[in-house]
């Protein structure tokens, strides 16, 4: 390693955390968190237990497999948010469609937990969308220098550009006209 090397200075934890926060940006993270959040109530409350000294409860339903169901394809609805984000909207109306069969299936929506999380990770599905991607600046914008013909009164280069010199600033112009209140005003 040479001294002007400055090898990796960051901690792996910050490493694997800016990695992390990359891959939540890409797609609707806390849409699928939600989802997920809510089909575990649904599932679990059906076959669960509750112990109240010597007497136990049971608030199994007749339709515990009805709410095990729908449990599971909520997460796998949350999953799939995840992991193919292109179809978020579809996985936005199904997950918003189970919660509402989940209110007279699986324990009022899992003690409406359940509904409300998925619920609000349907909403979110539909309403996420991916966000423009920055221009990469190149190594002229790395250093901090500005590359010629990137100034104001420049063109982008669109579509039908060939490498052709840059548009050229134009000055501003002014009316020569004196206004009522001794001011110039500026051409349009």
């Amino acid at each position: 390693m040479s001294p002007e090397s400055t090898g990796q200075n960051e901690h792996y934890l910050r490493v694997f955390w800016r990695g992390f926060r990359t891959w939540r940006g890409n797609r609707p993270f806390w849409a699928g968190l939600f989802t997920m959040v809510g089909g575990l109530p649904i599932a679990y409350f059906p076959y669960a237990n509750m112990h109240l000294g010597n007497v136990t409860l049971a608030m199994s339903t007749t339709a515990g497999a009805g709410s095990l169901i729908i449990g599971i394809l909520l997460i796998t609805l949350g999953l799939t948010m995840w992991f193919h984000h292109i179809v978020r909207v579809f996985a936005g109306v199904a997950a918003i469609l189970l919660a509402l069969i989940s209110i007279p299936v699986a324990n009022i929506g899992g003690f409406l937990i359940g509904f409300l999380c998925a619920l609000l990770g349907g909403a979110l599905s539909i309403s996420w969308a991916p966000g423009e991607p920055k221009p990469d600046p190149g190594p002229a914008g790395a250093a901090g220098e500005k590359s010629e013909g990137t100034g104001p009164g420049t063109q982008e280069p669109g579509p039908g550009f060939h490498g052709t010199a840059a548009v050229p600033q134009q000055p501003e112009q002014y009316d020569t006209t004196v206004e009522v209140d001794g001011g110039r005003h500026r051409a349009g």
